[in-house]
């Protein structure tokens, strides 16, 4: 059973977690005001949220050896941000063995499932999240991962599924503007706008996440001006936002501004973003493309 249904007493903690207001997840919710059955789902729920604001450190050292040999959902936890931290293999073989040990866990499914996805092993991870009996928080990242691998088709189904037993929650409505924007098409984009622009505007619900998927659903409308204006307030509100940067990027090479500064922030942020990764292959790429058309010369 999903702890964070509409019914239960964590929604307003999972709502903000999924508004991706991480700070606030931290600073206005106190685990001991909980009944005892929900601490450790709240306590799960704070640990994710550090990990998203880059707490990998803080995470990894509250979690002692016995705690996570103990409480699978915390060996979970621990894995998970040292794989977020170092991207290592002893984190993916771990998240492995926890798979096969503890799949039923819903903390194991979401986290190492997370981690195996991350890793490239896609069938994998949804194996392993399919085991989730009514969870909105797999049956999204399910989705996350058909777009990502250009399975629509899937990712709707998935949805669609979600959509029959939770009706209008949020991330359904965001997992069909994930698919929206893959797809492609004004109506689509259009859709997907509408979602991120209520989320992104909202006093209560606004978040550097979403303003950012406000600025590139309008990108995709052509609206590069107001497009603009929402990944400046997410950068205003984040400056360390990669996600902000990369998209700032992005906008810099449409508007045709040197991206320079754009880049240099991004990779002091994150050396290892995955658009500063591609552009050293395809960089590494044309490297080789030219050495075979180099003139040669014979003695």
């Amino acid at each position: 059973m999903d702890p964070f249904s509409s019914s239960g007493e964590l929604v307003n903690i999972h709502t903000t977690f999924t508004q991706s207001q991480y700070s606030s997840v931290l600073s206005d919710y106190d685990a001991a005001s909980f009944s005892p059955e929900n601490r450790l789902p709240i306590q799960i729920l704070q640990y994710r949220a550090q990990c998203a604001l880059g707490e990998y450190d803080d995470v990894i050292g509250s979690i002692s050896d016995s705690d996570a040999k103990s409480t699978p959902d915390l060996a979970a936890v621990r894995v998970y941000a040292s794989h977020l931290q170092h991207g290592s293999d002893n984190a993916v073989t771990e998240a492995e063995r926890l798979a096969e040990r503890q799949g039923d866990n819903l903390t194991v499914q979401l986290l190492c499932g997370t981690v195996l996805a991350r890793a490239g092993k896609s069938e994998q991870a949804v194996q392993l999240l399919s085991k989730h009996q009514g969870s909105l928080d797999a049956v999204a990242l399910i989705v996350q991962i058909h777009v990502s691998q250009n399975r629509t088709d899937l990712a709707v189904k998935e949805a669609r599924s979600a959509r029959s037993f939770a009706q209008d929650a949020l991330l359904v409505n965001l997992a069909e503007s994930w698919i929206g924007m893959r797809t492609g098409g004004s109506e689509n984009y259009q859709k997907a706008f509408y979602v991120f622009e209520e989320l992104a505007q909202g006093p209560s619900s606004t978040s550097a996440t979403s303003l950012v998927a406000q600025a590139v659903s309008e990108l995709h409308m052509g609206r590069v001006e107001e497009a603009e204006v929402a990944l400046n307030q997410a950068l205003t509100m984040e400056p360390g936002n990669s996600t902000a940067l990369a998209n700032r990027m992005v906008l810099d090479c449409i508007l045709g501004k040197d991206v320079g500064e754009s880049r240099r922030k991004l990779e002091g942020v994150d050396a290892g973003h995955e658009m500063l990764e591609d552009f050293r292959q395809k960089r590494e790429a044309f490297g080789v493309a030219m050495e075979k058309y180099a003139p040669k010369f014979e003695p």
